[in-house]
């Protein structure tokens, strides 16, 4: 379908005149429809997830309102009528009554919008294409007809021999069959019909596009037909070479959009199977339903999701079948008749409305499975009882509160019972009358809070998880798998003993003791009791002879018993317990064991390997993270040779003995982190396996020798203290992520940056460059830090934004994005949610309106790429209340899908978001089941998604919404901290935990590094992502704080991409500006700011180079370095002559919001002079500059004006192609578009074309000036192609009352451009 922004919709906005504004003046019943015309391209959509399958269409604007029917446009316009299209899905014909305008509105109120106003303008948005669309005609699709028909008129020949002479005559190919006609042109004669199912479709080479046709059997016939275009000749071989391949004549017609079956299929009378699943068929016409009974050998047909709305008695005529589904369809009542279908074994009635069934029903003999998921039956039917055949009951998703034992005990041929979702509160066993024919049980997500089920003696299966239980009673005679978790159990009953019982899963309960029944079971494998309160494991559990997983974590486990004898154990899980040690027979005594969880315990050694020298472990996984361990523990695991992956991470480690690690050569990943190592040992080179290395949070100062591993793919060494980077000549092409960041003493050489260019994401820390007039401005009540970590998925689907300054005040906006599987959608929203917020803030000050409506734009702005794909998205904005911005500091958080945030308040973790998942939330389940959606048994919508509310996935509508919760927390100092994560992160880490975490590390960023990594070693495989936001709110919210002198060095840099060498640097008492509050304000303002600078907290700036980064270069100089002996430049990469530095993408266009500071007049140079008393003076009229997380954006030559036109910068104000190069922004460019081409780049950097550098800024002494203007005098001009002289000196401290003034010809002005600009904040300050 059409592009956002493609000049369909630009040819839209231009009708859109003054007429259709007057129109909708005053009104909000009015509005105005675009249609589109009926013509789609043929061709296939090019690749991406925003490609277009649509050429330019005719746009009509019809100006009409929620009364005008479809019957009134129609006339207006002399139409046949109208369609419409939900998600660049199907296209449904409106019917004569229907009013479109009524359709658009009641769909943007189903998606969260209230406001009529807002309804009214969201109507006559173009970007609203790709979620509703309305058509003036059927759009063809010749891609479409092809696969379900295809005709021409060729020339033909029957049969393999000569007698036949070659003749034009009309061919067709639909179903199943080959149809030739007696006369050209024309079907009024005899048919030739030619069955091709287990047939031949052949070529004939001795004639050019040719193919030869024949039938089955041993009566086959052959037809010769001979085309006129290659096109034709291809088209025609694939099609019938699907068709000859089938072994059933099986006829699929799904999701074509139909009205009608080609009137052509009914030659195809030896169809078998058909499928016309999710279409919207009629039931009059030529090939509507009514004709459905002349295929006379049909046993399947499928009718799902075709909103038929009556139950179509026609296809009770069709006495052949043997499979009926009709799921779907918002049926009420089935009428008798079904009671012909005596052949019939399977009936689908899932997701309809029914609350009973004829009587007719239990007359069908053969009926063995019957599906009647997702209606409203408040009971099981009672004529189930004369279906003997069927032995599976499938009531998922109704509304039966009471199950009777006895009614099951009368249905003596039902073995599968499935009650999920129900609202079952009592299951009810009145009479003493065993159930012995049932033998698997699902009462998952249900109201139960006792359970007794003694009566059902032959159960093997239970499924009772996520209800309320206090009590289960069971017969074991048969039982071999129970699952229970997510109750409130505080026992469990089973008698007998269940001897045949394998895997038994009770997580999530009260327990705390475990029955003594399970040390006598002879069979169980599998054994999971994490998150309960159990104190102690009994020993005849651990020394069981056939159990292979125990699962106790999250306990209160003191001590494990000891190891009598050897045991097949596998998996031992011991996490999160209180245990100060490990039985010393642990590894010597099973021999099996290959996976060991024992972090967040206070241990503070571990057991040997083996007694003697000689180890047979075949430990593979050891994750030990959050103990007391130290160094002497290393030599305890050379014994496990075996073993692939080590986490200890946390400990107290001051060294990792070298000789020991070099035993380790199996070893695939390491994870050092949160120790107090001071190197890595130089024996990590003998891994040769080794493919991820983290080592962040110690005191590492030299960087190991790992860059010479050949499987090498991540290495996070952020916080610590690396001086330097020794490497070898070329890297690794595995490495794909390096983290260098928190490494405040590293000085990269410009040779090493080259040597880093091709790793896909290298993240690096970026110098300060604040002076103290940027301190003045910048400073903020807070401060982030953030990690992802990808984990064991091949791609990272979590993106963030952090941004310290929003706007004007003391204002802050956060964000986390999960993807799940797919990185478009979050990378999307990274870029383009920040500015989406700050259009809102224009229209309202109310917290829930513009929230809400930030999260509705944002899911309308993804475009096509929100039709499949969708994403869970967490924000937070820190403002004043827009009545009083002086007081007191608020904290409003919006989410959808299963991000949260989390509030650190006096200790304690108070949650700020909801978590909009099926399992957690019983009024979301709710509405999903009221909307008839089909919810799997492992609680996803539709099978795909586990969330009630995204962004995106918008197939999944009215399912699945994008409006999101929204909550508004004020602030107070006694909140020490912002928390937020996905989904990931908080399965594996409790509120309470993250709050005690993070109050252990202060710095932001080194607490959400530890929180990713305490993840990862609990257990979590996914992608992680986590923003710490440390908060310093005083009282009333005042954040003012005194001057304070610190020692700090100073630089001055010359020209945008060189730095300043060593001799320009001093050092002495440098006076940092007071912090202001928004209560007490300075007394001067400064000029732009840059936001998230490493001045201002603790946090530094970060250069992270990954694929949602932008990238400038310039060619105009050498960088301004002579030798390698000068300063190296940090975020700056030199290739050849070209300069490439790299912007965070989080630098976004809200920065520049009011615009007042950029378009105000210039102030003489006396003001501004006195404005930086102790800073740098600066122009700003022809450079921006914005930063987030201390990543500098500049761009130069533009506008402020111009800016405000384009709020991504991640397309640089243009449009970035794929291959990196930028153009110059179009009106008809949409925002999502530009932003999409970014996660395309996996590696590299994004070269736009060349810029001209800005000119230096002249900082002058007093008793210098006139030998300055001596030597400007001398200068060339600005466009002169000799290389200009770069002038750097050094700042002085201004004590001179008034600053000099300089010539009127530097004051920037109309006319050619001026000498001096503003300086450019890079890296190189």
């Amino acid at each position: 379908m059409k592009r956002n922004g493609s000049r369909g919709c630009v040819t839209r906005k231009t009708r859109f005149g003054s007429r259709e504004r007057d129109w909708l003046k005053g009104d909000t019943q009015r509005g105005c429809v675009c249609l589109y015309g009926g013509t789609v391209d043929p061709q296939p959509p090019a690749s991406g997830p925003q490609a277009s399958s649509t050429p330019q269409t005719d746009l009509q604007l019809v100006l009409c309102s929620t009364r005008t029917t479809v019957e009134e446009l129609c006339a207006q316009r002399d139409g046949q009528g109208l369609y419409v299209q939900l998600h660049g899905d199907l296209i449904r014909r409106l019917d004569p009554s229907e009013r479109p305008l009524q359709i658009l509105y009641n769909y943007l109120a189903s998606m969260g919008y209230a406001d009529h106003v807002r309804v009214q303008q969201e109507a006559a948005n173009s970007d609203l294409s790709c979620l509703i669309r309305f058509y003036s005609e059927h759009p063809v699709n010749a891609d479409q007809q092809e696969r379900t028909l295809l005709k021409g008129v060729f020339s033909v020949r029957k049969g393999k021999t000569q007698l036949h002479k070659w003749a034009e005559r009309k061919v067709i190919l639909c179903g199943t069959c080959l149809i030739v006609a007696s006369v050209k042109d024309s079907l009024t004669g005899k048919l030739h019909i030619l069955p091709l199912v287990g047939g031949k479709v052949e070529e004939v080479k001795r004639r050019q596009h040719c193919l030869m046709f024949s039938s089955a059997g041993s009566q086959a016939q052959t037809y010769f037909v001979n085309f006129d275009t290659l096109a034709d000749y291809q088209r025609w071989h694939r099609q019938a070479s699907k068709v000859v391949s089938q072994t059933v004549s099986m006829v699929d017609l799904s999701c074509y959009s139909l009205e009608a079956v080609p009137e052509y299929l009914f030659y195809s009378q030896d169809i078998t199977h058909l499928n016309l699943r999710h279409n919207f068929m009629s039931l009059q016409g030529p090939g509507g339903l009514l004709n459905l009974p002349r295929f006379s050998q049909l046993k399947s047909l499928n009718l799902s999701h075709n909103r038929l709305g009556v139950f179509p008695e026609c296809v009770c005529e069709i006495l052949t079948l043997t499979e009926l589904n009709l799921s779907c369809n918002n049926l009420h009542i089935v009428p008798v008749q079904i009671g012909n279908l005596q052949s019939l074994q399977t009936l689908s009635l899932d997701g309809n409305h029914l609350s009973s069934l004829p009587e007719e029903l239990g007359g069908l003999s053969q009926l063995n499975g019957l599906g009647l998921s997702f209606n409203n039956f408040s009971h099981i039917p009672a004529l189930l009882e004369r279906l003997s055949a069927v032995d599976k009951l499938a009531m998922a998703g109704n509304r039966v509160e009471t199950l009777e034992l006895c009614t099951l005990a009368r249905m003596s041929h039902l073995k599968s019972i499935d009650l999920r979702l129900n609202g079952l509160r009592w299951v009810k066993s009145e009479s003493l009358e065993a159930v012995s024919q049932v033998t698997q049980l699902d009462l998952r997500d249900n109201c139960l809070d006792t359970l007794d089920l003694s009566s059902i003696c032959n159960l093997e299966t239970l499924h009772c998880q996520r209800n309320q239980l206090g009590t289960l009673t069971l017969s074991g005679f048969t039982l071999r798998m129970l699952h229970a978790g997510s109750n409130r159990l505080t026992t469990v009953n089973i008698y007998p003993v269940p001897n045949q019982l394998t895997h038994m899963e009770l997580s999530q309960n009260l327990l705390e003791y475990l029955p003594d029944w399970v040390c006598d079971c002879r069979k169980i494998e599998m054994l999971d009791v994490t998150h309960n309160l159990l104190s102690e494991l009994p020993s005849r559990l651990l020394n069981s002879l056939s159990l292979r997983k125990l699962l106790a974590g999250n306990n209160r486990l003191q001590r494990v018993p000891d190891l009598l004898d050897h045991v097949p154990l596998e998996a031992l899980d011991l996490q999160h317990n209180k245990l100060a040690e490990l039985p010393e027979s642990l590894f010597y005594k099973a021999l099996n064991l290959k996976f060991l969880n024992a972090s967040a315990n206070a241990l503070e050694n571990i057991p040997p390997s083996s007694q003697s020298e000689e180890s047979l472990s075949t430990l593979q996984e050891l994750y030990l993270t959050g103990n007391n361990l130290n160094e002497d523990c290393g030599a305890l695991l050379v014994g496990h040779q075996n073993l692939r992956v080590l986490h200890i991470a946390y400990n107290r480690l001051l060294s990792f003995p070298a000789s020991k690690l070099s035993k380790l050569e199996l070893l695939e990943e390491l994870n050092l982190s949160g120790n107090k190592l001071k190197t890595i040992p130089s024996t990590v080179s003998s891994c040769k396996r080794l493919h991820t290395l983290i080592a962040h949070s110690n005191h590492i100062t030299v960087f190991p020798e790992i860059l010479n591993l050949p499987e090498i793919k991540l290495v996070d060494l952020s916080c610590n203290e690396l001086t330097e980077i020794q490497l070898p000549d070329s890297l690794p092409a595995t490495l794909q992520e390096l983290d260098l960041t928190g490494n405040s003493s590293l000085m990269l050489e410009h040779k090493t940056l080259n040597l880093f260019s091709h790793i896909t994401t290298l993240k690096l820390d970026q110098k300060s460059s604040m002076t103290a007039g940027d301190s003045l401005s910048a400073s903020t009540p807070w401060n982030h830090g953030y990690a992802e970590m990808s984990g064991q998925r091949n791609k990272l689907c979590v993106s963030l934004l952090t941004v310290d300054q929003f706007g004007d005040g003391v204002e802050a906006c956060y964000g986390i994005f999960d993807g799940d599987r797919n990185e478009e959608v979050p990378r999307l929203l990274q870029c383009t949610m920040g500015d989406v917020l700050c259009e809102e803030l224009q229209h309202s000050s109310i917290d829930n309106v513009y929230m809400c409506n930030t999260f509705l734009t944002s899911h309308r702005k993804l475009g096509m790429a929100g039709q499949k794909l969708g994403a869970s998205a967490l924000l937070c904005y820190i403002h004043h209340k827009p009545s009083d911005p002086g007081g007191y500091l608020s904290l409003t958080v919006a989410n959808v899908g299963t991000c949260q945030a989390v509030l650190c308040r006096d200790g304690r973790p108070v949650p700020l978001s909801k978590v909009f998942s099926l399992e957690n939330c019983t009024d979301e389940m709710e509405r999903v089941k009221l909307s008839k959606a089909i919810i799997t048994e492992d609680n996803k919508v539709s099978g795909v998604t586990c969330c009630s509310r995204l962004l995106g996935c918008s197939y999944l509508s009215p399912w699945v919404l994008p409006k999101p919760w929204v909550h508004t927390e004020p602030l107070c100092s006694q909140d020490e901290f912002l928390i937020m994560g996905n989904r990931a992160l908080f399965e594996w880490v409790s509120y309470q935990e993250a709050v005690c975490t993070v109050q252990v590390v202060r710095d932001p960023r080194a607490a959400a590094k530890k929180l990713c990594s305490l993840a990862q070693s609990y257990g979590c495989k996914d992608n992680i992502g986590a923003v710490v936001v440390s908060l310093h709110i005083g009282e009333d919210s005042c954040t003012c704080e005194p001057p304070v002198s610190t020692t700090e060095p100073r630089e001055v840099g010359s020209e945008a991409g060189s730095t300043a060498s060593d001799e320009h640097q001093s050092s002495g008492l440098a006076f940092r500006p007071e912090r202001r509050c928004s209560l007490h304000p300075a007394t001067t303002l400064c000029g732009i700011m840059v936001p998230g600078s490493a001045g201002t907290g603790a946090n530094p700036g970060l250069f992270q180079r990954q694929p949602s980064c932008a990238t400038f270069s310039s060619n105009q100089s050498d960088n301004g370095l002579d030798s390698d002996d000068e300063a190296p430049l940090e975020g700056v990469i030199s290739n050849g002559s070209k300069l490439e530095v790299e912007v965070d993408i989080h630098c976004c266009a809200f920065q520049l919001r009011s615009g007042s500071h950029e378009s105000r007049k210039d102030f003489d140079l006396e003001k501004r002079s006195s404005d930086y008393p102790n800073g740098k003076m600066r122009r700003q009229n022809s450079v921006v500059v914005s930063a987030t997380n201390g990543c500098l954006l500049a761009v130069c030559g533009r506008e402020i004006a111009d800016l405000k036109k384009s709020p991504s910068t991640s397309s640089l104000f243009g449009k970035k192609l794929s291959n990196g190069s930028v153009v110059a922004p179009e009106d008809s460019h949409n925002l999502i578009e530009v932003a999409l081409e970014a996660p395309k780049k996996k590696s590299g950097y994004f070269t736009a074309p060349a810029q001209q550098d800005p000119e230096d800024q002249l900082i002058v002494p007093p008793s210098l000036e006139q030998e300055v203007r001596e030597q400007l005098r001398g200068q060339s001009p600005l466009g002169s192609s000799a290389p200009s002289t770069t002038l750097s000196l050094k700042d002085p401290v201004w004590d001179h009352p008034h600053p000099p003034a300089f010539p009127s010809n530097m004051v920037p002005g109309p006319g050619p451009a001026p000498i001096l600009q503003q300086e450019v904040y890079d890296t190189a300050l």
